[in-house]
């Protein structure tokens, strides 16, 4: 495949959940040998360059995934129209993403209800503010939803997965 396949994860103010979201696909890709896939992430409120959250960071330890460099941005019309396959923490993030282009429809989804189309549905709950152990739940939750989808992402971006060997 010669084209880059691009997924944006989207939350509210990218300092939590879509970090970690974008962190834990990064690392089954990584695992997997696949690399013809970009992973980022935005959000609806988000201040530009804020860091993850400490406790964010630490949840996607479990996996070794290391989102310490990450620098928040907010969700734009741009980021939209290059994004491939947008997966949205939370109806209103679902919503947001199709105000501001609404032909964005056939790409944009709640990531779990992925692969069901529409911006109805459960959503990750928002761990900002909780404790360490609220952090870890809501990234297993997340990590549990991209483990479910990560064969669609792979096929959708037509890579081909070379099984490398676990730890």
């Amino acid at each position: 495949m010669s084209a880059i396949y691009r997924v944006m994860f989207v939350c509210t103010g990218n300092t939590c959940r879509s970090p970690m979201a974008e962190g834990a696909l990064r690392k089954l890709l990584e695992n997997r040998g696949i690399n013809g896939i970009e992973v980022f992430s935005s959000g609806t409120g988000a201040t530009p360059m804020f860091p993850a959250t400490d406790y964010a960071i630490e949840a996607c330890r479990v996996w070794d995934a290391d989102i310490s460099g990450h620098h928040s941005q907010p969700l734009l019309r741009e980021l939209v129209e290059i994004s491939d396959l947008i997966l949205a923490m939370a109806p209103a993030h679902c919503h947001r993403v199709l105000s501001l282009d609404p032909t964005a429809g056939q790409k944009v989804f709640l990531l779990k209800n992925f692969p069901e189309p529409g911006c109805v549905g459960e959503g990750v709950d928002d761990p900002i503010g909780g404790s360490l152990d609220v952090y870890n739940r809501a990234f297993i939750e997340i990590g549990e939803e991209i483990g479910r989808i990560l064969p669609y992402i792979i096929e959708l971006a037509g890579e081909s997965e070379e099984e490398l060997p676990r730890p």
